[in-house]
Formats: structure tokens, sequence, C-alpha cells
């Protein structure tokens, strides 16, 4: 196994388990690693202090186990799914009658960074974001079989666009195990078509399952507006929280396609809901103060620091037009899954929007991301997904 030197001073993250180590702090290998090879680090005084995948990038190793006689074969992987299994089972996330919709692994989160994978009633979504995860995919599917056993057939696998590609991985999408085109699963007693063949990220946003969940509790009588619908999610929790009107807007006619194809799947010929493919803003331009509740829940604005600038004037521009818009009384449900923008820049540039529309706002609720994308408290970056619920006079 190649080893890993680093800097002088360079080990005091590892020591605190956060779980990446950055080109920077190395000094020098020991031989010439593959990217996705596991590799040994030490400090300068040449003492082991973790293992984990090697990459070429500013995120140059991360870490898999902190413990030298810890192999990364087939036990560590079926080791780590079983953890991460029982604890979704023991909060009552996996193994519910009326919920077969969750994330089993979810990278830092599970200790398994460059790794998610998602359920989806028998299927599994398997994603790598690490040459290392991509190389070790069919020990993992192989693992991932014997840890799930009879509750999944089918193991899809969907990296095409989440490896670097300067790596040279051509990864290709397809299943591992199984095959089967039968897509609905179950999310709280509603019905959803998954498009994890070619839907954003496994196919499905898990990560709002809570927050929907809310939002039917303050749907009832309201008429809602939900932006970025992209499968609709929070539409037909709107729905079934008897909103008096859902209107879903996104600027994809996939996406409308699958938020009709949800909505007709729970509440078949509801005369209630209509979905518009337009441009966000263009939309919240022309349209009257008709909404009481909206949601904006838009793509990440910014992918990296170097964007983050003109993400939170996007972010401020957004807000400013619900705010503008919004009936007196009315409910702002607005969120950012950015990772590069903080909790608090968040929160200033739609602080800053409710101060130029000139309206009383109250906060109701500060969300994030459900306890099956949990944050490791060594790696507070994984805190990505960021909410408000506002009240709006």
């Amino acid at each position: 196994m190649y080893k890993v030197y680093l800097k002088s001073g360079k080990e005091e993250s590892l020591k605190r388990f956060h779980p990446w180590v950055f080109s920077g702090a190395i000094a020098h290998f020991d031989g010439e690693p593959e990217e996705g090879e596991v590799v040994e680090i030490y400090t300068s005084k040449k003492e082991f202090i973790a293992k984990g995948h090697f990459q070429i990038g500013s995120i140059a190793v991360r870490v898999l186990s902190f413990h030298q006689d810890e192999n990364i074969d087939s036990d560590f992987w079926k080791r780590k799914l079983s953890i991460a299994y029982e604890m979704r089972r023991s909060i009552g996330i996996a193994e519910n009658p009326t919920n077969n919709t969750y994330r089993l692994v979810h990278g830092e989160g599970d200790n398994l960074p460059g790794l998610i994978i998602d359920i989806y009633a028998r299927t599994a979504v398997m994603q790598a974001h690490s040459a290392g995860m991509h190389l070790d995919r069919m020990e993992i599917a192989g693992a991932l079989s014997e840890v799930m056993g009879d509750k999944i057939e089918n193991i899809y696998y969907k990296s095409e666009t989440t490896l670097p590609f300067k790596a040279d991985l051509y990864p290709e999408n397809g299943f591992l195990k199984g095959g089967s085109t039968d897509n609905v699963a179950m999310e709280y007693g509603l019905n959803f078509h998954i498009d994890w063949l070619k839907g954003q990220k496994t196919g499905f946003f898990i990560d709002q399952r809570e927050n929907r969940s809310l939002l039917e509790r303050y749907a009832n009588g309201r008429s809602v507006l939900n932006m970025f619908c992209y499968t609709g999610g929070f539409s037909v929790y709107a729905m079934r929280g008897n909103a008096k009107l859902v209107h879903s807007v996104d600027s994809s006619a996939k996406a409308i396609d699958l938020t009709n194809k949800n909505i007709e799947l729970n509440f078949p010929s509801d005369s209630r809901h209509a979905a518009f493919a337009e441009d966000a803003f263009k939309y919240l331009d022309r349209m009257g103060d008709q909404y009481d509740l909206i949601v904006l829940d838009p793509p990440a604005f910014a992918k990296h620091r170097d964007a983050l600038r003109n993400a939170l004037q996007g972010y401020r521009k957004l807000n400013v037009k619900a705010f503008e818009k919004i009936k007196p009384g009315g409910i702002l449900f607005t969120f950012s899954c950015s990772q590069a923008v903080s909790k608090e820049n968040f929160r200033t540039a739609v602080f800053t929007a409710a101060a130029m529309s000139g309206r009383s706002v109250r906060i109701l609720h500060q969300l994030t991301q459900p306890a099956d994308h949990p944050v490791n408290i060594y790696h507070p970056e994984g805190e990505y997904l960021k909410g408000l619920v506002l009240y709006v006079e």
C-alpha cells in the first residue's frame, strides 16, 4: 500500500477526525499511487494516522478508516453498510410501512466519503463521487446485496455526471443487479415515479421529505405556488393537505411532465392542480398576488466558492420577488442546497430581501436536511441544505 506523508502540523484536522486530506497538506508520496487506490497517511514523524482513497485534485485523500489494521475489503463494506442501515431502521426511516424512500449512505455523514446510496422501494441507486468508490463499485454492490437481502432486487449505478472527468474513468450508468422498470416508490403514504435513469441526482430529492411533510400542515385552504417543482413533491403534499389550488412551475418540460404524472398517480383528475413550463423569474414577474403559500427550492446557485457572490445575489433577487407578491398572511418556504453557501450567508440574503420588499416577516421554522442525510460531527461542511419558513404580513 502506498504511503502519503504530511507536512509538519498538517495532521491536526485528521486528529480531530476530519475525513479529508487536502493536496497542500502533503509533503511527499512513497511511490506513485493511481487515482482511486487506497493509501496510508502518515504524519511528518512517520506515525500512521489514517487510510483512504487517493485522488488527484484539491481533496487528495478521502478517509475511510483511522485504524491501521482495518482492511478496505468486502467485510469492511458490509460492516459500514450494516451500520448505516441499522441507524435508519432504529430511527424509523427504514422498515417503515408508510415510507420506502430514503438515503442509505450519505457520504461523509456515514463515514464513506464519495458514496451515495438511495433506496426507492426495491431498487437501490448507487452514486460515486470519487474515483475510489467507482473502482470499488462491484464490491460495494455485493456487500449491499448481502446486507439488504431480499429487501432490494435491483442496484442501479448512476455516476456518469458525478465523477471527476480528469480521471478518465469513463463510467457508464446501468444496472449492477436486476433491471426492473418498476419505478414507483412511496414516501409517507404518497406514491412517486422515480426517474433514476435520466432524472437529477439519483432521481428524487429525498432530502426534502420532512420539509414536504411540514408544508402539508400549512396547506389547508391556501393557494400554493411550488417554484422549481422538479418532480412535484411539495405539490403532491400540498394537495393532500387540502390546498385550495396548487400551481407547479419549472423551466424543464420533462420536470413538468413528471410532476403531472405524480399528481395523477395520487389525485387523479383533480382540477386543483396546474403546471407550467416557464422560467422562474419570468413567472414571478408576471404573476399576481394570488398565492398565500410559496415554495422556493431552486437548484444549487453556487457549485463552488468562486460563484458565491453571484449566488447570493440570485437568492436575494428570487426572494424579493416572492416577498413582493405573496398575500398578506402568506407563508414562504425558501431553501438553498448550495454547500458553498453557509447558513449565515443564506439567512443574510433572505433577510436583505425581506428588508428590500418592505414587508414585516417572522421566522416560523429553520430547516435542514433529514436524519437519513446525517452530518458527521467532525465534518460540518456536510450540512448543505438550509431552509426558512417565514410568515409575511
